[in-house]
């Protein structure tokens, strides 16, 4: 299984062909563009309207969460009485932006009692720990409002309710059969709640707590509207689906991240090459979303946080530029944890067809296995878990690919491990070091007898074929219209056929691709560009034609703009 997986290029369902040409026609658009909103469930003239002009009007209203009143009314009156409130976030993208929300806002508003805790990542692990409940203790918090974590922690939540200490659950994950022992809970996935859109980040859930706040407190939403763009990196970099709420939020929340971020986060723009830049949910995910990462898997996500909230430009470029050295870090652990990974499959894959990956090294850095198990599964398509020693045990980082389910995989291996969580595509576990064998051994055997051939093929979901005589600029700006692209709401992977190549493909950094196309009965040309596509050059310069699977972008030189094809793919059938 080595070398560059074949995809399998999909296409969606057919549509009706009636409804494609009346919402062309209602809105003046082609066919092709309205074809992909109708693919998207959008059949008439105020659906679109909605779609492509949201409004914050339409956000729901905050007190259909359960529990809600409980929770606002409790806020009021800790800060009316001058309580200390802890506010406790997890320590990655969305709990750091989750905890930078609630604290600049309540701190913006006069309320000085306020103070916030994150974890550490590697001593106290993953939601409320008991270290935390016991440091609120110590100074005195009486409240602890806890975001994107909580709704299991069953143990901690009752250690704060023995220690006299009201906790404030905001979390988005699925709860278990019981909930926490807390004073309030607000999690739009909890069963016994009827809130209209259950897919918040868990940042959403803590804007929704504030909404509430403002509500009941008459503050004009703009005073909370002004923080959006916390809210729009929670969204990207959690990689929640971006439709209904969060596709508002997102939408005005990106607007404020291009024109008028906050200091901590026009300085991580600055560090992330996005200054002066537009930014959409890409540049958060590949660009903003790591660094604030790397705070807490190199050091602590305390200094994330920090950046966050500065009001000072000096001390956020300090903070962003430490961040950025983490990242750098980060990328260095990665690239080369990457390449050991690679080439212990490879020699594995010399001996056996394996359909699983499970490798295990002592000196892996336990803040990038993770990452470095997405890596294995671009070369080698296979659910894949990463293992390294931490605190005397093996842990692991498990992901997998489209259409199997991990967890049930590694649910059926439980008599070998010592703690397991997560879902369908991702999933952590700890085990005995003794066990690692043994583990591999049966995990290999589960997958095998429940993964489908099928499913060892990657796919590559084509949105729409269309001929290049149909893309220009008037086509390419109602596509941008159609973002902020993310789960939930992709962005559009056409198909064109019949092309040939005009002139010859260059190979850049011995990775990636370049060259001109056209369609064969046509003499207007489109830039091509392949990013990690330089496999198929050979190929390329002895074919007559081929098609192509691309994203449709546009590329600036010396003021002209010109469309260009981003491709994922190439096929020659």
């Amino acid at each position: 299984m080595t070398g560059e997986v074949q995809k399998k290029w999909v296409y969606p369902s057919e549509v009706n062909e009636e409804v494609v040409v009346q919402l062309s026609k209602a809105i003046n658009v082609n066919q092709f563009l309205s074809r992909l909103l109708v693919q998207r469930g959008i059949h008439e003239y105020e659906q679109s309207k909605q779609f492509f002009r949201p409004t914050l009007d339409q956000l729901h209203d905050p007190f259909l969460m359960k529990d809600m009143d409980k929770a606002v009314e409790r806020l009021n009156d800790a800060l009316f009485k001058k309580e200390k409130v802890l506010i406790y976030g997890d320590y990655d993208v969305d709990g750091t932006t989750s905890v930078a929300l609630l604290y600049q806002f309540l701190r913006d508003h006069n309320h000085d009692t306020v103070s916030y805790y994150v974890p550490d990542r590697y001593d106290e692990g993953y939601g409320i720990s008991q270290r935390g409940i016991e440091w609120a203790v110590e100074h005195g918090f009486s409240l602890i409002i806890a975001l994107d974590c909580g709704i299991k922690a069953y143990k901690n939540a009752s250690l704060a309710k023995d220690q006299g200490i009201d906790l404030i659950i905001c979390d988005h994950h699925l709860p278990g059969d019981t909930l926490p022992d807390a004073y309030a809970i607000l999690d739009p996935k909890r069963r016994d709640c009827t809130y209209p859109f259950d897919g918040l980040s868990g940042c959403g859930v803590g804007f929704k707590l504030l909404q509430a706040f403002c509500v009941q407190n008459t503050i004009d939403q703009n005073d909370l509207y002004k923080y959006l763009d916390l809210v729009a990196v929670s969204i990207a970099s959690d990689l929640v689906n971006i439709v209904d709420e969060n596709r508002i939020l997102c939408y005005y929340g990106l607007r404020k991240l291009t024109k008028e971020p906050s200091i901590g986060l026009k300085a991580l723009k600055e560090t992330s090459g996005l200054k002066n830049k537009e930014v959409d949910v890409q540049s958060v995910v590949f660009g903003i979303g790591p660094r604030i990462n790397a705070a807490g898997r190199i050091d602590h996500a305390h200094s994330a946080v920090r950046l966050l909230v500065s009001e000072n430009d000096l001390e956020a470029k300090a903070l962003a530029g430490q961040i950025n050295k983490n990242n750098n870090r980060r990328k260095d652990y990665d690239q080369e944890i990457t390449k050991q990974a690679l080439d212990s499959i490879e020699k594995l894959s010399l001996e056996t067809d394996k359909k699983s990956t499970v490798l295990f090294d002592k000196d892996w850095h336990k803040g990038v296995i993770g990452i470095v198990a997405s890596r294995c599964i671009e070369k080698y398509y296979r659910p894949t878990i990463i293992m390294t020693e931490s605190n005397g045990s093996a842990t692991g980082s498990a992901r997998s690919i489209s259409g199997f389910d991990i967890y049930e995989a590694i649910a059926s291996c439980s008599e070998l491990l010592d703690q397991y969580g997560g879902h369908q595509f991702a999933a952590g576990l700890t085990l005995s070091m003794d066990n690692i064998e043994a583990f591999e051994k049966k995990f290999e055997e589960v997958v095998s007898q429940t993964i489908t051939e099928d499913s060892l093929t990657p796919k590559l979901h084509i949105d729409i074929e269309v001929p290049l005589s149909k893309v220009d600029f008037k086509f390419f700006n109602v596509l941008n219209q159609m973002g902020p692209f993310g789960p939930g709401n992709l962005e559009p992977v056409f198909s064109s056929s019949n092309l040939v190549m005009v002139g010859k493909p260059r190979v850049m950094k011995e990775k990636h691709l370049k060259f001109y196309v056209r369609e064969v009965d046509s003499k207007r040309t489109f830039e091509v560009l392949g990013f990690n596509q330089a496999h198929h050059h050979d190929t390329l310069i002895q074919v007559e034609n081929f098609c192509l699977a691309y994203h449709l972008q546009y590329t600036t030189y010396m003021g002209d703009k010109a469309l260009q094809l981003n491709i994922k793919d190439i096929s020659f059938e």
